[in-house]
């Protein structure tokens, strides 16, 4: 063997012993996940989220709060959204083998009471927190909300009565104080009050968007501040989370941001990259959000008064609750 080849062949082994160990390192920052029990529940304690590890991509999982890096628990539904809060879940998913969509309602052991047919792609749901209300978000057109070619319908249900708004497009709407129709309403983001009556959403027209307060005993929806999306409000009721469109323009990516709903004060967070996501109270002082890494996520943490910086909470999952 001559001496190029010699060296030739050493390089392949290092370069391979390299990969190996690279490969090695890489799986074992995938948190390791506990087999699917039927044991679990939406008991407090604990962080719910859809997972996007490689070996339970999509299952609904969750970890420890206090230790919400570590292993997970997953459970044998396939979501593509996720919330629960007062013992209620919903898991917005495919309908079977069908390209139809559903939210299935889950009472506190993961059980599905009911399934709701959606019309569209899921995108954002929410619970409120007594787990009487459940709300949906869905893609009619487009998948995107960085341009103005896209439509949705939000929904949402009283599970306790079984009234249902299965689009608030059909709620009258109190723009700057005056009755305003359009062709081009959209709606999507619910997050509710704790009274169950009062809820929050964003609304675009004419290429501005609102958030919205709406009612339901009234069924009656009115504008309160622009830029506001994908709303989030406090356990307190006092302030809401959201992203705020940089420059007013959505394709520019969004900043999170907190509004004080009494004062009107917005508060930048720490977290400076550009958050698609509908953020959520993971307490009174921090807000989870889920950033996507190509076909991958991961949730992160950030102080809610825009101290501090941002923070790794759970690898390789989105779509985040906490279950109080």
């Amino acid at each position: 063997m001559t001496r190029r080849m010699l060296l030739a062949l050493l390089g392949f082994v290092l370069l391979t012993a390299v990969a190996v160990g690279y490969g090695m390192f890489v799986v074992t920052r995938v948190p390791p996940a506990v087999s699917a029990s039927d044991a679990l529940s939406l008991t407090g304690g604990r962080i719910l989220f859809r997972s996007t590890a490689p070996d339970s991509k999509g299952h609904l999982a969750m970890v420890p709060a206090e230790n919400p890096g570590g292993p997970r628990s997953v459970s044998a539904l396939d979501c593509l959204r996720v919330h629960a809060a007062g013992g209620t879940g919903v898991c917005l998913r495919q309908d079977g083998a069908l390209s139809t969509f559903q939210a299935a309602i889950l009472d506190s052991t993961l059980t599905v009471k009911r399934e709701i047919p959606l019309v569209g792609v899921p995108n954002r749901a929410r619970v409120s927190g007594d787990g009487r209300l459940v709300a949906w978000t869905v893609f009619v057109a487009g998948d995107s909300y960085n341009n103005g070619r896209f439509s949705t319908r939000a929904g949402l249900i009283d599970i306790e009565t079984g009234d249902m708004i299965d689009s608030l497009e059909f709620l009258p709407v109190t723009l700057d104080g005056r009755p305003y129709t359009a062709a081009d309403l959209n709606f999507w983001g619910i997050t509710f009050a704790a009274d169950d009556n009062t809820f929050y959403a964003t609304m675009s027209t004419d290429g501005r968007r609102f958030l919205v307060q709406g009612d339901i005993a009234a069924k009656s929806i009115r504008t309160i501040a622009q830029n506001v999306e994908c709303p989030s409000l406090s356990p307190d009721g006092r302030r809401i989370a959201f992203k705020s469109a940089i420059d007013g323009d959505p394709g520019k990516g969004w900043r999170l941001t907190v509004l004080d709903l009494a004062s009107g004060v917005r508060t930048p967070l720490a977290e400076t990259r550009s958050v698609d996501d509908q953020p959520a109270w993971l307490d009174s002082n921090t807000i989870g959000y889920a950033i996507a890494r190509g076909t991958d996520s991961d949730v992160w943490a950030v102080p809610a008064d825009g101290s501090g910086g941002s923070r790794l909470l759970i690898p390789h999952a989105e779509s985040p609750a906490a279950l109080g």
